[in-house]
């Protein structure tokens, strides 16, 4: 079917050339009108010549300059309270911050929760959120999908830090030109539920085109300015240094090469049940391959070290595998627990496990002299939280590094079902202290660290898929 230009009439006023693609979901026009008037999809009867547009068909007879009248108000009218008033002072924390602001969700606009949830844990790096801010289209190609990507997260940010529920059908429609699988509709019509996990890397590769690296202050060193070529690259990059070697072929030198990462992948196995070990399971392993100095086929050792950390490390469970016969990626349930706070010292090259201790050292200074005060937290809902300072977690030659091996999660998204291609995600972001918030599309409600440990799978409840650990912040006294 065809694209029309129509007027829209609500009340008084009157919106003018307004696209209406109806090869796409009803839902999306609704969110369109959303967007220009405030009144939610739910809320709103979309009429023309007598005719009444449905949720799942396009059931009006539409045209160039046809008027159409949008019913319906902003807002419910206000209800009495089914519940008791209870005041602030007789609330437990996780109650506290119900009762008060919360963040803004984001509207599901047809199986997108994936990238709801994507986008809610991405939004919990401060530094993306100031790098996309002062993103600008100088000496951009504005036609290029990673423009429109970057450009889509921006204004998504910017309306989310408004407080109200946000309707990124902006993003949703960069997202499809960038990647068509994720347009990919079924047989009723309605989008296709996709792989978070592919959304987030998709997000991140065009953001890496786009955002550009922060530069230290000119009293450090100059090494910094041609270190890194992107923001994401800078605080969400690490490197592997890769070692190849064969004792098959004792006189054969070990081969040494680096690779780049954005995430670390967390293998699960009959044997796996904590995070740390499924990470290290495929950082060391057997293969065959031609040694030159035999003329023959041997066994090697492949070895996967750290030889850099980034700010910001992410790590995913590898929940899915395929299954041929039923054409699935199959989830594995299997419950695999994680850290709230991630020591990366185990992962890393004997030259990077030196170069961290120093600031380990000062870690383990503070705790000795104070167990009971929470110095090292890179959290705290105190009164005096403004005033704080903190040591600096980078490298001085490497800023968006990690110097000190330890992480503190900030994000966690979830998957609930049995396939990447069915089910709900949702996101899990840390506000502060023992409070969290949790992001199921428009709907948000707090949590708290307790119900954070419950996301390590086990059944049909929702299953940590990524989790997005941050820098643990060292308080200065």
């Amino acid at each position: 079917m065809p694209s029309f230009k129509v007027k829209v009439k609500w009340g008084r006023e009157l919106f003018t050339d307004i696209d209406v693609n109806t090869d796409e979901e009803p839902i999306l026009f609704k969110a369109q009108l959303f967007a220009l008037t405030g009144v939610e999809p739910e809320r709103q009867k979309v009429m023309c010549k007598g005719g009444i547009l449905k949720d799942d068909q396009w059931n009006l007879q539409l045209k160039d300059g046809a008027v159409v009248l949008l019913m319906g108000s902003r807002e419910n009218v206000p209800e009495v309270p089914t519940t008791p008033i209870k005041f602030i002072e007789d609330m437990n924390e996780a109650e506290t911050a119900t009762a008060m602001r919360l963040p803004a969700g984001l509207t599901n606009l047809g199986n997108t929760c994936y990238m709801n949830a994507t986008i809610q844990c991405l939004k919990a790096v401060p530094e993306l959120r100031t790098a996309l801010n002062n993103f600008t289209s100088e000496g951009s190609d504005t036609l290029s999908a990673a423009f429109s990507i970057s450009s889509g997260m921006k204004s998504v940010f910017a309306q989310m830090d408004k407080g109200a529920t946000v309707t990124p059908i902006v993003l949703l429609q960069a997202l499809h030109r960038a990647s068509p699988q994720f347009a990919q509709t079924g047989e009723n019509g309605t989008y296709r539920q996709q792989d978070a996990n592919e959304c987030w890397s998709e997000i991140l590769k065009m953001l890496q085109q786009k955002l550009l690296p922060i530069r230290q202050e000119p009293s450090t060193n100059n090494a910094q300015k041609t270190k890194h070529g992107s923001f994401i690259e800078q605080f969400f990059g690490g490197t592997f240094e890769v070692k190849m070697s064969s004792e098959e072929v004792p006189d054969e030198s070990a081969t040494i090469t680096t690779e780049n990462f954005l995430q670390l992948s967390c293998f699960i196995s009959m044997e796996v049940k904590y995070m740390q070990s499924g990470l290290k399971s495929k950082m060391m392993e057997p293969l065959v391959k031609k040694s030159e100095t035999l003329g023959r086929d041997a066994r090697y050792i492949r070895t996967y070290l750290v030889s850099r950390l980034p700010a910001y490390l992410t790590v995913q469970f590898v929940r899915f595998q395929y299954k041929g016969k039923e054409g699935i990626n199959a989830k594995v349930l299997k419950d695999i627990k994680f850290p709230i706070d991630f020591d990366a010292f185990e992962l890393c090259t004997p030259e990077l496990q030196n170069k961290l201790c120093p600031m380990r050292s000062k870690f383990k200074e503070l705790e000795d002299k104070s167990m009971e005060l929470e110095v090292a937290k890179p959290h705290s809902v105190k009164d005096d939280e403004a005033e704080k300072k903190y040591e600096q977690f980078w490298f001085e030659d490497d800023l968006g590094s990690n110097n000190s091996g330890y992480y503190t999660l900030q994000a966690v998204l979830t998957h609930k079902g049995r396939s990447s291609s069915s089910g709900h995600y949702v996101a899990w972001v840390r506000s502060s202290n023992d409070i969290w918030f949790k992001f199921d599309d428009d709907d948000v409600t707090s949590v708290s660290t307790e119900e954070i440990l419950r996301l390590s799978g086990g059944g049909d409840w929702h299953c940590a898929y990524v989790l997005l650990y941050g820098p643990k912040r060292l308080e200065k006294l």
